[in-house]
């Protein structure tokens, strides 16, 4: 099992930054790659951005590639996402994920919110 803990979530004004922290424990090892994804109110959950743990390969979405940067601290089994030129439609309930295969995601932290004000 691989436990996630999100943080780094909260409000910020349209043009403004925010960091998101998802810290992996247990069974860090099996891990393939994290990612991030959001769920606004009445929405699909949608891909932001992926890394996978080895090669360090980034994968974004185009709604956010100009803007994001996912990052990994090996030794803290932490990943980053920063965020920047934050825009209102950017509000959502911001989720950590982990894959031990290349093809799925297999546990997922509680998710962390971000509101952006206009």
């Amino acid at each position: 099992q691989v436990q996630l803990v999100e943080s780094g979530g909260g409000l910020v004004q349209a043009g403004g930054s925010l960091r998101l922290s998802c810290a992996a424990s247990g069974r860090t090892s099996s891990v393939y790659r994290m990612g991030w994804f959001r769920q606004a109110p009445g929405k699909e959950r949608d891909f932001v951005a992926s890394l996978n743990w080895s090669s360090s390969t980034t994968y974004y979405a185009d709604s956010v590639k100009s803007r994001c940067t996912i990052s990994k601290d090996n030794a803290k089994n932490t990943v980053y996402l920063q965020m920047n030129s934050l825009k209102p439609e950017d509000k959502a309930l911001y989720y950590c994920a982990a894959g031990i295969w290349k093809r799925s995601w297999d546990y997922w932290g509680q998710g962390t919110q971000v509101t952006v004000s206009s």
